[in-house]
């Protein structure tokens, strides 16, 4: 399959059909093109152009479209459509999707779109869904799957999951129940296939399921999929009763948003933001990182100056400053993306003093090489022994401190429940660097006998 471009002529072809209501020529043009790929094409759009196309397209694609949408775009379409028409829209979708598009509506909106949706099954299983956290299992599942109940036999279990599986665009497993709806166990297909009609299910069902809990972090969910390889999970409620499952697109979802949250914070970015936001909210999300370097900053600054007789003895301190903070801070960061991307794989073996000792080992190594070569450049260079030692003794505990420092204070934050995330990039090159810069003059003032 060739990857979709939107090319400008494509578009421009687009926004003409759209003015000279061409609507067959649009509907033909677009027939072949994925709905992601229209959502693409939306976003290129302004308001009025977006709304037209939406309403212009089958419901079955259109939805689909809507999920794709950034969610500024999205909310700017719904808000020129009429509770109905919305209503239109989600029908077609799982209840998981619907329930995100209906949860980002004006309040004084929801309870008529949902009183709009003609599948009352489908309207009860969304409110259902609005009750739970969004940022738990329960507000990632969808209600449509198929289950079966132990005490049917196989002819019966049959008839029942083709009545189900009409409601389900994808059968990942088939959930077995009790009367009153606990998960028992999951049923295979082989089994199902070459047992007796008479066999009741509770004869060849496994017992063994992996399941979540409908509080549990999407986090967490996302790393037993991960581990155990599963395009779905059952979802079940504080007594056990299966209430929805979540398959694993809309993991993907939780691993991308959840990759970007740390990169924004690793970067220096307070909250998720993007490109074509306003100045006001970029300024908000990158200010308070900002104004923790200035800070930084000054108090580097503030320790230079109490060394300031040293510096004018030894001009060539002065010189390798910049190299011990760049150092401090790329050591720093190194270590605590190390230990952030373990603890988010959950595949960090051993204690923390096991973990900090290593970390310590490897920056003595590190240290040790970088130390030598600096060493050979900066006496052949200046042809002073004692200077060009306290750089380099000063090199090795900057890199020893930046690679505890990098390491514990992840490890530390985990432990006390807070993300990791927020100890890589400005807060650890910072504090790095005025640590570094402590250490640097200080070391030097011994070896140097000032």
């Amino acid at each position: 399959m060739t990857p979709f471009k939107l090319t400008d002529e494509l578009l421009a072809e687009i926004e003409q059909l759209i003015e000279s209501r061409g609507d067959t020529n649009l509907v033909s043009l677009l027939e072949d093109i994925h709905y992601a790929d229209i959502a693409d094409i939306i976003d290129e759009l302004n308001e009025d152009e977006a709304t037209y196309l939406i309403k212009l397209l089958e419901s079955d694609k259109t939805s689909d479209v809507l999920t794709e949408l950034d969610e500024d775009v999205r909310e700017s379409i719904l808000s020129n459509l009429s509770a109905k028409e919305i209503a239109e829209e989600l029908d077609e979708l799982d209840t998981d999707d619907a329930a995100d598009i209906i949860g980002e509506l004006p309040n004084e909106i929801i309870q008529e779109v949902i009183s709009e949706i003609e599948d009352r099954d489908n309207a009860k299983h969304i409110v259902d869904l609005l009750r739970y956290d969004e940022n738990s299992a329960g507000g990632l599942m969808a209600k449509e799957l198929v289950k079966v109940r132990e005490n049917w036999d196989v002819l019966k279990c049959v008839k029942e999951m083709r009545a189900q599986a009409e409601n389900v665009t994808r059968v990942h497993s088939i959930y077995v129940v009790d009367d009153n709806d606990k998960l028992k166990g999951r049923l295979s297909l082989k089994d199902l296939l070459t047992t007796s009609t008479r066999t009741h299910i509770s004869e060849v069902y496994i017992p063994k399921v992996d399941y979540v809990n409908v509080n549990e972090k999407p986090e967490e969910v996302a790393k037993i999929m991960s581990k155990y390889d599963l395009e779905a999970i059952p979802v079940v409620d504080e007594i056990g009763r299966l209430v929805g499952r979540i398959t694993i697109d809309d993991i993907v979802d939780v691993i991308r948003e959840e990759a970007e949250k740390d990169y924004q914070m690793a970067a220096g970015i307070s909250q998720d933001v993007e490109a074509d936001d306003s100045i006001w909210d970029l300024t908000r999300a990158r200010l308070p990182w900002l104004f923790l370097g200035l800070v930084g900053g000054i108090g580097a600054a503030g320790i230079m100056g109490g060394f300031e007789e040293m510096i004018k003895q030894h001009a060539v301190l002065f010189f390798f400053t910049p190299l011990i903070a760049a150092m401090a801070g790329n050591v720093g960061v190194q270590s605590s993306a190390i230990v952030v991307q373990g603890l988010a794989n959950d595949d960090l073996k051993g204690s923390v003093t096991n973990r900090l000792m290593k970390e310590l080992l490897l920056a003595l190594l590190n240290g040790t090489i970088l130390a030598t070569i600096l060493l050979l450049f900066t006496w052949l260079w200046k042809g002073d022994f004692l200077t060009s030692l306290s750089i380099c003794l000063s090199l090795i505990a900057v890199i020893l401190v930046a690679g505890f420092i990098g390491t514990f204070i992840p490890l530390f934050l985990h432990k006390r429940g807070i993300d990791p995330a927020i100890a890589t990039g400005p807060f650890i090159t910072t504090s790095n660097d005025i640590f570094g810069i402590l250490i640097y003059f200080s070391i030097a003032k011994m070896v140097l006998g000032i």
